[in-house]
This record gives structure tokens, C-alpha cells and sequence, in this order.
């Protein structure tokens, strides 16, 4: 197999990061099948007001293509998306992308050797190797709420903002306090006429070290690289912190929690008892911390409330919480996360008789995140437990992008499809989910668990342990018969 076809699905950064490398190392027979009309992937979809990355962009971009003129340190979508489009452009990406394109599932044939790729369209296509790059983040969740299909004015999740919806002067209700609300709620807050939060459990947040780059910024950084690569690193060191603080270190996690207490208490002093209602009682790094500057103060404003209680019900004109008490709304905006642990859902993806989401009904799990037994030429971009607690997960792709690269490489000179050893593989996760066993995520409940309580998103180290353990090793495979 010297010149193995290759499909990805998904053209947003792990899409990106693996066909570059893979063309980087000549491999050219690559199709790209994209659902959306562009590349991008979640920076393409979540268009809501305040959209923006909560990790420095100097950071969460490519490795191999700096970006030195990046409008703000925490860069908002825009220029994110107008990022991932240039670096598509730039490395000849599109020619190989059909949008518009979704896959429904895949299976592989042992005769064949090969996967069968099933389209939206009914269209099948035939390929070497699958390389699934959907991300964690890209399915909406709603909660399961009586009513829900009965509100009679516009409703949205915040990754599906309907712009049409005129805002100012209506009642609205948010559900959720998440990271897209954190982010969104201080830009509609001024225009509403009133706002309800609906809080189940309220997140940690700590100062936003934001900053405008001026165009002397600019100029320095693209005359003298160095420079970009001194922001990067002072970057990623920094957030690095918060992996540590949150796996090795509890009286670095505690220094955090009381800035995280100190901020809060700042940006609540104008409202009496909100600062009760907005301070976790969790531990901190169990879930997600989010940073910002604005968001309690918005929730200080006259003309929002903060609603702890259950919600009962949705009715047509607004929310019922557990205490009986009617919330009138006029829209009802779902700021309730995604489906972060039902991995490649609802793909129906297939090898022989056996079913991917049956092999992972007790959680979704792979080596390195990255290949599944029983499944061979299967490979996963931002698979199971490749996320990360404090770091940029695009550190963590361009890593999974090398390790395909020398998969692919290796593959090409292989007698038949390569399998990752099921005691290798096992080995692996229980070395894993011990560690995970023992960290902060295991104590409480949030995106980064499914039902069963497992965590399948987390790595329970720092990204530099993922770069140096995830390389590709031979001897952790199996070639099957020709």
C-alpha cells in the first residue's frame, strides 16, 4: 500500500492539522468530507455575540504557521475563523475538501481491507484509511426539560444563535452558565429588558489578562519572530500552570481558587448576596474555569436576576422553576454545552460485526485517544481523553498529527491494515483511568464524565507528557493478514 487513500471528516483545526502533515510527508490522495460550507469546524458554527477563545491566541494557533497579527490576545471568532481560513488556503487544503458533505457512518471490510465511507447523499466512498476529526465540542446538548417543544417565542442554543432575533426590549431567559454564557451574556445584558439566569452550578472565574495588540505590536512581531515565539512560550507556560495546579499541585490549585475568590468578590460588591449565589462549593478544576472581566458585573446589573432553583418546567411563555414561581420570557436562549462524550455520534461506524458505539457503551476509549482495537485504520483526532484541563488542544493535535503521519508512513509500507494490540491498548487506559481515578475531575459531575461516571474526555497529565508519551511505536501494533 504505497499511496493509501485517505478520507478525513471534519475541516476544522484537527482536520486541518492532520491533511497538512500528512501532505507534508507526501501523501496526496486525501479527501476531506465537510457538513458545513467552509472550513472552521466549532469557529465556524458558534457565531454568538462574544464569541472568543479563552486561551491566549499566541498559544491556540499552529505551531508551524505564527500568526503575528492577531487583533486581541484572547482572539474573538472572527479572526479565528479568518485564521483557520487562511492557513487551509495557504497549504493548498480546500482542493482536497468537499463541503457540504456529511458523513453517516463507515464500516470495514477484513476482504477488502478497506473502509466504506456512507454519505448524507446515499453516495458511498472507498478508502485506506478513516480519519475521524469531528472534535468534542461540536454537537448542541439540551437538557431534558418538560416543555421544552412548547415555548411559543424564538428559542436557540447559543452554537445555533439566531441573528434574526432582535433582542432589545424582550424578556429573556438563558439556561445554563457555561463558557458560551459567560461570554455572551454581558454583550445582550445592556440591550434586553430583562434577563433571567438559570444557574444550576456556577463556575470559577478568574481575571482575563486580555489585550489589544496595536499595530506596533504588529510590526515588532513580524519583524522579529522571536518575539512571537516569546509570547507563545510565556503562554504556555502559564496555562500550563493550570494543569498543573490542577494534577500535581493543591497549593498551587488553592493560590488559584483564592484569586478565583477575590475576583468574584470585586465584580459582585454592587449587588448584596450575589456573591453567595455565583461562588462554587465544587473543587476547583473539576470543571472548566473560565476567565472573564465582564460577566459578573453584567449579572450585577438591575435588570438581571440569578436564578439557583430547579427548573420544572418550560411553558409557552417562560420558565417554571421547582418553587412554583412562573419567569416570563419572550426567548428562551440554551446555553447548555455540547455532547462532549458521545465520541463520533451519531456516525455509525463499523468494522466486520462489530459496532464502534457497542465496543464503547461503558465510555469511549482509545490509545493515546488516537486508534481503537478491532478497528484498524481507524484514527481519531481529539479522541478520547485528549483534552486538556488548562492547556490549548492545538498543541495536542499537531502531536496526534505527527503520530498519524508516522502511522501512515509505517502503514504504507505494511502487508495489510494496522490494528492497535487490544492488550496494549487495555494496558494503556487502566494505566489512565487510574490516574483520572485520583485527579480533581472524578469529583464532580461535569462534561468531562458520561453517565457512568468515567472520565473520557480528560488527558490527567500536562501536554507536554502527551507529546513526549503519544509517538508511534511498531511493536504497539499488529498487521492483519493479507
Amino acid at each position: 500500500m504505497k499511496t493509501p487513500r485517505i478520507a478525513v471528516i471534519g475541516a476544522g483545526f484537527g482536520g486541518l492539522a492532520a491533511v497538512i502533515e500528512l501532505k507534508k510527508r507526501g501523501f496526496d490522495s486525501i479527501v476531506v468530507f465537510e457538513k458545513g460550507d467552509d472550513v472552521g469546524g466549532v469557529w465556524r458554527e458558534n457565531t454568538y455575540p462574544g464569541a472568543a477563545c479563552d486561551v491566549p491566541s499566541p498559544f491556540y494557533s499552529y505551531s508551524f504557521e505564527l500568526n503575528p497579527r492577531w487583533p486581541h490576545r484572547f482572539s474573538r471568532q472572527p479572526a479565528i475563523l479568518d485564521y483557520i481560513r487562511d492557513v487551509a488556503d495557504k497549504y493548498d487544503v480546500r482542493r482536497h475538501i468537499r463541503f457540504g458533505t456529511e458523513v453517516v457512518g463507515a464500516s470495514f471490510d477484513a476482504s477488502t481491507k478497506t473502509w466504506t465511507v456512507e454519505l448524507g447523499t446515499g453516495e458511498t466512498v472507498e478508502v485506506d484509511v478513516l480519519v475521524t476529526a469531528v472534535g468534542q465540542l461540536s454537537r448542541p446538548s439540551f437538557p431534558a426539560i418538560a416543555g421544552a417543544d412548547t415555548f411559543a417565542g424564538p428559542s436557540f442554543h447559543s452554537a445555533e444563535w439566531d441573528h434574526a432575533v432582535d433582542l432589545s426590549g424582550r424578556k429573556v431567559a438563558v439556561i445554563g452558565t457555561g463558557a458560551s454564557a459567560v461570554q455572551f451574556v454581558p454583550v445582550i445584558q445592556p440591550e434586553v429588558a430583562h434577563l433571567d439566569l438559570f444557574q444550576r452550578t456556577p463556575p470559577y472565574v478568574i481575571p482575563r489578562p486580555d489585550r489589544k495588540f496595536s499595530a506596533l505590536h504588529h510590526r515588532v512581531f513580524e519583524r522579529v519572530r522571536a518575539t512571537q515565539l516569546v509570547e507563545r512560550g510565556t503562554w504556555y507556560g502559564l496555562v500550563e500552570l493550570l494543569s498543573i495546579a490542577w494534577v500535581y499541585s493543591k497549593p498551587l490549585a488553592a493560590a488559584i481558587k483564592a484569586i478565583s475568590r477575590a475576583h468574584m468578590k470585586r465584580q459582585t460588591k454592587a449587588r448584596p448576596g450575589l456573591f453567595e449565589k455565583v461562588w462554587p462549593t465544587y473543587a476547583i478544576g473539576c470543571k472548566r474555569i473560565l476567565f472573564s472581566d465582564n460577566y459578573l458585573p453584567a449579572l450585577a446589573q438591575d435588570n438581571v436576576d440569578v436564578i439557583t432553583e430547579g427548573i420544572r418546567e418550560i411553558t409557552p411563555g417562560g420558565v417554571v422553576t421547582t418553587d412554583g414561581v412562573h419567569h416570563d420570557a419572550d426567548v428562551l436562549i440554551w446555553g447548555t454545552g455540547f455532547k462532549a462524550t458521545e465520541f463520533l455520534a451519531p456516525m455509525m461506524i463499523r468494522a466486520g460485526e462489530r459496532d464502534l458505539a457497542e465496543q464503547w457503551s461503558e465510555g469511549a476509549r482509545a490509545y493515546y485517544g488516537m486508534t481503537v482495537p478491532h478497528f484498524p485504520n481507524l484514527f481519531i483526532m481529539y479522541g478520547p481523553n485528549t483534552n486538556t484541563g488548562g492547556g490549548s488542544i492545538i498543541y495536542f493535535l499537531e502531536a496526534q498529527a505527527r503520530y498519524l503521519g508516522d502511522y501512515v508512513e509505517f502503514l504504507a509500507d505494511s502487508a495489510g491494515p494496522l490494528g492497535v494490540k487490544p492488550d496494549v491498548e487495555e494496558a494503556y487506559d487502566q494505566r489512565i483511568q487510574s490516574q483520572l481515578a485520583d485527579s480533581v475531575w472524578s469529583q464532580c459531575s461535569s462534561w468531562y464524565r458520561n453517565s457512568n461516571g468515567r472520565v473520557t474526555t480528560n488527558w490527567p497529565a500536562l501536554g507536554l507528557d502527551y507529546k513526549k508519551q503519544a509517538t508511534f511505536r511498531p511493536e504497539d501494533y499488529e498487521v492483519l493478514p493479507a
